[in-house]
């Protein structure tokens, strides 16, 4: 099943939700492979794939870890849910010039991201989307499925400064 978000950004992503729409229906994406689209506020409407406008959380979860394929928009929450739990997502960053985004933040974001971590799979267009999707086993075969979170490291850290702080119990 390949699971496609594009967060909940009050603008559309038509071209990715229509791009994916396209795959599947040109049999780039396989015809037995599921294909379920979390448009948000596209306006595009889905004709080769399951959709829905917006998901609670807990379904969205779901959805990310039943996926064999997570594509994302740029947005950090969306490409990290499937980081936590070990999964390379397909990145779509949002462009200003499609009026997807107030700027190109995501672009420079999401390129940063790949660079240092080589944990995500860029996408910047429908050709390369098409590519990342046909050969997302070789791509990710040799990528880190390390998440960009260091909570636990911060969390021991912090407790180890508080403890320090605090006055010894006397026995």
């Amino acid at each position: 099943m390949i699971f496609v978000t594009v967060g909940t950004h009050e603008q559309p992503f038509d071209r990715l939700v229509r791009a994916v729409d396209e795959l599947k229906g040109d049999g780039v994406i396989a015809s037995d492979e599921q294909v379920f689209i979390q448009t948000g506020f596209s306006t595009y409407t889905p004709r080769h794939c399951e959709w829905a406008k917006l998901l609670p959380y807990q379904e969205m979860q779901q959805r990310v870890r039943d996926a064999r394929i997570v594509i994302t928009h740029g947005g950090p929450s969306s490409f990290l849910a499937p980081l936590r739990i070990g999964k390379i997502p397909i990145v779509a960053p949002r462009r200003v010039e499609y009026g997807e985004h107030v700027n190109d933040h995501q672009v420079d974001f999401t390129h940063d991201v790949a660079q240092r971590f080589d944990n995500i799979i860029i996408a910047n267009d429908k050709n390369e989307l098409a590519d990342a999707i046909q050969n997302y086993g070789h791509l990710v075969a040799d990528m880190s499925t390390e998440g960009l979170s260091h909570n636990d490291e911060f969390c021991q850290h912090f407790e180890s400064l508080v403890t320090d702080l605090l006055p010894a119990k006397e026995a």
